[in-house]
C-alpha cells in the first residue's frame, strides 16, 4: 500500500515541487493508504517554515494557497483544477519522530519520506492498523496523554472508530471516559464537524452507540443522553432513546433502498430531492439523519402519566422544535439547518394523525402539504422511519395503514417540490376590482383559499376564481 501512496499523481507533484527539501507524508494520508481508502488529500510535515512549500506546491498545482491556522502555523493548497487538497504544516519538534509522538492515535502517527523510503512508527500504528485499534498516545493518564493537548480528540476517537470500523483499545476506552467530558472546552465548530462526520457515516449507529458508551454523548449531546430511561407506551417496544436509534436505523435503510417503502416509481425521484445540498456541507439525506435523532428530543419534559396508566408526550412536537433551537444554537449549526431540523420536529407526527381519514381529499392532500413545507418530502419519510421503528402493540396493521398513506402523499410532495405550490387562477389586483374590495387580510385570506381551489381543481380559470371568491364572501362559514 506504501507503494500506492508513493506512486500517486499528487505525491509525484509534492516531490517535484518541493525538490531539494525535507518532507514527511503524515497523519490521516499514510493511515488511509494502508487500509486501501481513497487518497483524499495529502498531508505533509516540513521542517521550518512551511509557508514556501506551500507556495510551491500551490503553484505546481494551480492550487489557492492560505494559511489554516495560526497555532500550529498550518498552511493549505486548494487546487483549482481537481480539488485536491495539500496540508502542509512545521514540524511539532526537532525531528519527525519528536513530530509523531505528540499527534493524536498511534494510526496517525506514520510517517513516510516524500523522497521515498521506509515508514516511520516509532509509535507502533502499523501493528495497530493491522489489528484495527486505535490506540491514544501518551501516558496512562488524561493529564499524560495526548487528550490533554487538544480537548476534541475523545469525540475524534469516536469518529475515526466510526468510519475505519476499528474499536479502541481497552486503556484508550478508559481515558476516553475519563476525558469525555472536557471535550466542550473545544470550539462549538469543531464539535459539530466530528458530529456531522458521526451522523453521516456507514456505521453511524454503531458510531453513536460507542459515542454514548464513552460519555461523549452526555457531553456533547446530553439532551440525547437524557433519552435514556424514559419510558413510553404500549404501542412502543422501548424507551425513548432506543426508539431514537432505531428510527436513525430505519431512517438510514430508507436512504440506501428507499423502493421498499416508497415504490419503484418513487423512489428515484426521493433519493435525488435527498442527495440534494442542503447546509453545512450535509445533503438532505445527512440533514435528515439529524432530524431522526432529534424528532423526540422534548419528550423528557412533556411526559405525562395519565389515568390508568398511559403515558403521553402531549406537545413534544413543538417543544422539540425548540429545544432544537437551542442545540443548533450551541453548536452554531446554519440557519437553515436550524430551521430545516425544527420544522422536522414540529411535523412529524402531521402524517400518523392522517391515516384514519383516508381516503384523503384533494383539499386535505393540499393542507398536509401547506403544514409540513418546506420540508414535506423529509418529513414524510422521517415519518415513515418513525413508524416502523414503533412496534409495541398492534404494530403491523399501523405501520402498513401509516406506509401506504405515505406512498400517497409522497407522490403529491415530490410533485410540490417540483412545481412548487399553486398560485391562484386570477393576481391579487384584478380580484380586488372585480370583486370592488380594498387591499388587506380579507383579500390575503381570498388568495389563499383560492390557491387551495386550484390545487383541488375548483377554480382552474379567472373566471372560476372570481366565482368562488363571491360564493366565499357570500358564504363565509363555508
Amino acid at each position: 500500500m506504501i507503494e500506492a501512496l508513493e506512486s500517486h499523481p499528487r505525491v509525484g507533484l509534492a516531490r517535484d515541487a518541493l525538490a531539494g527539501g525535507d518532507g514527511w507524508i503524515v497523519g490521516g494520508t499514510v493511515r488511509d493508504a494502508l487500509l486501501g481508502r481513497p487518497l483524499v488529500d495529502l498531508d505533509l510535515a516540513v521542517p521550518g517554515n512551511p509557508e514556501p512549500a506551500a507556495r510551491a506546491l500551490g503553484r505546481a498545482a494551480n492550487g489557492a494557497v492560505f494559511r489554516l491556522s495560526e497555532q500550529f502555523g498550518a498552511w493549505r493548497v486548494h487546487g483549482r483544477d481537481d480539488g485536491f487538497t495539500f496540508d502542509v504544516s512545521p514540524l511539532q519538534g526537532a525531528t519527525i519522530e519528536e513530530d509523531l509522538a505528540r499527534r493524536d492515535f498511534s494510526v496517525n502517527a506514520i510517517a513516510v519520506p516524500l523522497a521515498g523510503g521506509q515508514p516511520v512508527d516509532p509509535t507502533g500504528g502499523l501493528p495497530d492498523i493491522e489489528r484495527r485499534t486505535l490506540r491514544v498516545l501518551g501516558g496512562d493518564s488524561v493529564e499524560t496523554s495526548s487528550y490533554a493537548s487538544d480537548a476534541l480528540r475523545p469525540l475524534r476517537l469516536a469518529r475515526l472508530a466510526t468510519e475505519l470500523s476499528f474499536a479502541p483499545d481497552a486503556r484508550t476506552e478508559r481515558l476516553t471516559l475519563e476525558a469525555a467530558h472536557d471535550v466542550t472546552r473545544a470550539s462549538p465548530e469543531r464539535i459539530f464537524a466530528e458530529l456531522r462526520r458521526i451522523v453521516v457515516a456507514d456505521r453511524a449507529v454503531e458510531g453513536l452507540e460507542l459515542c454514548d458508551r464513552l460519555g461523549l454523548t452526555a457531553a456533547v449531546l446530553p439532551e440525547l443522553s437524557a433519552l435514556h430511561g424514559v419510558e413510553q407506551s404500549a404501542y412502543h417496544h422501548l424507551d425513548v432513546h432506543g426508539h431514537t436509534i432505531e428510527v436513525l436505523r430505519e431512517q438510514i435503510a430508507i436512504e440506501r433502498d428507499p423502493e421498499p417503502v416508497f415504490g419503484a416509481d418513487l423512489a428515484p425521484r426521493m433519493a435525488a430531492v435527498l442527495a440534494e445540498p442542503l447546509a453545512d456541507e450535509l445533503t438532505r439525506a445527512g440533514a435528515l439523519r439529524f432530524a431522526a435523532l432529534l424528532h423526540d428530543i422534548a419528550k423528557p419534559a412533556t411526559r405525562r402519566e395519565l389515568d390508568g396508566g398511559r403515558v403521553s408526550f402531549i406537545g413534544h412536537d413543538a417543544v422539540g422544535e425548540e429545544v432544537i433551537d437551542g442545540i443548533c444554537r450551541r453548536l452554531r449549526t446554519s440557519e437553515r439547518l436550524r430551521e430545516f431540523l425544527g420544522a422536522n420536529a414540529r411535523h412529524h407526527l402531521v402524517l400518523g394523525f392522517l391515516v384514519h381519514q383516508r381516503p384523503l381529499s384533494r383539499a386535505a392532500v393540499y393542507r398536509y402539504l401547506c403544514t409540513t413545507s418546506p420540508v414535506e418530502v423529509e418529513v414524510t419519510v422521517l415519518s415513515c422511519a418513525d413508524r416502523l421503528a414503533t412496534r409495541g402493540r398492534k404494530a403491523e396493521p399501523a405501520i402498513q395503514k401509516h406506509l401506504d398513506l405515505a406512498r400517497e402523499l409522497m407522490a403529491a410532495a415530490l410533485e410540490w417540490r417540483a412545481i412548487g405550490p399553486p398560485k391562484p387562477a386570477i393576481k391579487g389586483n384584478r380580484l380586488a376590482r372585480e370583486l370592488g374590495i380594498e387591499p388587506g387580510p380579507e383579500l390575503g385570506e381570498l388568495l389563499s383559499a383560492l390557491a387551495q381551489a386550484r390545487y383541488t381543481g375548483e377554480a382552474s380559470t379567472p373566471e372560476e376564481a372570481i366565482a368562488y371568491a363571491r360564493n366565499l364572501r357570500q358564504n363565509p362559514t363555508r
